[in-house]
């Protein structure tokens, strides 16, 4: 992995993190108007910003995968990459496009 991919990862789960908390205080706020007990605030906060953080780092991870799939019609072998260079994504691309054992479903 190179240094501007690494960079550009953790300014995306830094933002990531930023926006699940934010996200997560803006409803603590509105909650404590209604006078939600502080244990429950704190539960419901908690709660919110794991689901946050969860959904971003999965976009996060999609955005920096690449999937080849077998082109050969019926088969379902594919092949995930997560931060691969060009010339390795190249080589697992032709491995799945030639690759022996075609599967059905």
């Amino acid at each position: 992995m190179n240094t501007s991919s690494v960079r550009r990862r953790r300014l995306a789960v830094s933002a990531a993190v930023a926006v699940s908390t934010a996200l997560s205080v803006a409803i603590g706020v509105r909650l404590s108007g209604y006078g939600v007990p502080l244990a429950l605030l704190l539960a419901c906060c908690l709660s919110c910003l794991t689901t946050f953080s969860s959904l971003l780092f999965r976009l996060v991870d999609a955005w920096s995968t690449t999937t080849h799939r077998c082109e050969q019609a019926g088969c379902d072998f594919q092949v995930r990459l997560t931060h691969a260079g060009a010339a390795e994504s190249r080589r697992w691309q032709e491995i799945a496009i030639r690759h022996p054992d075609h599967r059905t479903t």
